[in-house]
């Protein structure tokens, strides 16, 4: 495996050349664990080798806690990011395999991995599909590669999706979520006036009318198959407002049949609404 090619570190006291001396990193976290590892992979499961894991993981703690460092300003508490190192930790001393290259050259990517992730997966405020994350990703790359071209002006909506073979929808839908990392507290000052205007003022009431405008629409097709009597009735009874005994003696009915008649009629419209059965219903005469 080509990431684990990497020049063993050469610690203070080995014996080398000063033509092969390698110029070591400032952090002094990659401690000599060979022999550890060695006898690592000729150990069964059982409490020796977790024993031994445990001690390799906080032999190399420091190194993961450094990584860790390197992602400590973008919006995530530093203790959470050396949590998931050190969960990264763990799966690189579970499977790393010695006779493939030094560990740190295999521990390094298997961490950094990890916190990446970590950053796809959990850090959003809301759960946005990896393919538009993905996505989003491609978007940043992109602007930043035609950004930089000789020349280059502020790239456009068109230019990204022929740099990267996309359509023009797929674009903008990334470029929603460049700027969809994390959600808005409702609580929010909309302006640097000291008004307490917030988020919240700026939304809407529910709005009754939006349920009368369902019903209307569910109780058109069974006020349409009415006889005429009865939707005269009920257009006298509810649009227009008048008693029960005031449309007996402008029909010339008692108002007794008006009642029934409006019972009925309800009935009908109610049950072609909800998608009931109208057999049962009480007839009038």
């Amino acid at each position: 495996m080509s990431a684990h090619i990497h020049t063993r570190n050469i610690r203070p006291g080995h014996p080398t050349s000063s033509t092969s001396r390698r110029v070591r990193h400032p952090h002094d976290d990659a401690p000599d664990t060979a022999a550890q590892f060695a006898r690592l992979v000729n150990l069964d499961e059982g409490p020796e080798r977790e024993l031994l894991k445990e001690e390799l993981a906080e032999a190399w703690l420091p190194m993961a806690h450094r990584i860790a460092g390197r992602f400590g300003r973008r919006g995530e508490e530093l203790d959470d990011l050396r949590q998931v190192a050190a969960l990264g930790l763990v799966k690189a001393i579970d499977h790393y395999e010695p006779s493939r290259g030094a560990f740190e050259s295999y521990a390094v990517p298997t961490i950094t991995g990890e916190i990446k992730r970590h950053f796809r997966d959990r850090s959003w405020a809301l759960r946005v599909p990896r393919r538009v994350q993905e996505l989003r990703n491609r978007i940043r790359a992109a602007h930043r590669e035609l950004s930089q071209m000789p020349g280059a002006h502020e790239p456009q909506i068109e230019e990204i999706a022929a740099h990267l073979g996309l359509t023009e929808d797929e674009v903008k839908e990334g470029i929603q979520a460049l700027h969809s990392h994390s959600t808005l507290s409702l609580d929010a000052q909309l302006s640097s006036a000291d008004d307490g205007f917030s988020l919240a003022d700026a939304l809407g009431d529910p709005d009754p009318a939006y349920d009368t405008v369902v019903d209307r629409e569910a109780a058109k097709e069974g006020l349409a198959k009415l006889p005429e009597r009865e939707r005269t009735i009920l257009y006298l009874r509810f649009f227009e407002d008048k008693t029960q005994q005031a449309i007996a003696d402008q029909l010339d009915i008692s108002q007794m049949h008006v009642s029934r008649l409006i019972t009925r009629s309800c009935a009908k419209v109610r049950a072609q609404a909800l998608g009931a059965d109208e057999q049962d219903l009480p007839r009038a005469a």
